[in-house]
């Protein structure tokens, strides 16, 4: 059993957004699904981290889901900033029920363990937030994340982090977020949103503080899911 992760999906099988336009996406679906086929075991779990589909509501969802549903292993899914379809857990739950794609969990406000790995998360939020608007939000995810961390510390374990929104960027860290990483120890934290060559340059990889980041946005890691051990 191992645990992997990637984020940014950008699935639009039910809608009409295709990726393909961008430079470096062409196929990008074919790419995934052949990478993880051949990377991933139905014993597996691959943690993706956030905007996963373009649909703009839930009822929107099937064809996405339904890709990833049919690739191997578990699946543990949080929220990126273009999941517009995202809604409460309960719902997503009973529709993931409902439609019988049980190896999708939902990382909200909770937390899973894979292979002795505590699995925590939340989106996150800019780094350079100013207004109260993103302030609030902020504060919101930051809580989220500490709800994520806090039990799973409390059962023993050295949770692993997976965001969307970098914590470190472009020179610049998001306290909120950085200080709950370095309040409960984390040792690794992977984050997806940031896209091209130019963006990539300015995300922080590596050690900091004793934490180790990493950028796992598909376009960024080959359209291959990455170890997270």
């Amino acid at each position: 059993m191992s645990v992997y992760t990637i984020a940014d999906l950008h699935l639009s099988f039910g809608t009409n957004k295709p990726m393909d336009v961008f430079r470096g996406w062409a196929d990008y679906t074919d790419r995934i699904r052949s990478s993880w086929q051949r990377l991933v075991t139905q014993e597996d779990t691959v943690v993706i981290a956030g905007d996963i589909s373009w649909a703009m509501k839930l009822s929107e969802i099937y064809a996405d889901f339904s890709f990833i549903h049919d690739l191997n292993g578990k699946k543990i899914i949080l929220k990126g900033n273009h999941d517009y379809w995202w809604t409460t857990r309960a719902k997503m739950e009973q529709y993931i029920a409902q439609n019988g794609f049980d190896s999708i969990s939902i990382l909200h406000n909770n937390y899973y363990v894979a292979d002795g790995i505590a699995i925590c998360g939340s989106r996150g939020w800019f780094y350079d937030a100013e207004t109260d608007a993103d302030m609030l939000i902020l504060n919101r995810e930051a809580g989220r994340l500490r709800m994520s961390i806090e039990p799973a510390v409390r059962d023993g374990y050295d949770p692993i982090v997976f965001l969307h929104y970098p914590p470190i960027y472009n020179g610049m860290e998001c306290e909120e977020i950085m200080s709950i990483l370095r309040e409960y120890n984390i040792k690794k934290c992977f984050y997806g949103h940031i896209h091209g060559g130019n963006a990539a340059k300015r995300a922080f990889t590596g050690q900091k503080d004793g934490i180790e980041f990493r950028l796992v946005a598909c376009d960024y890691i080959g359209f291959c899911p990455a170890s997270v051990k």
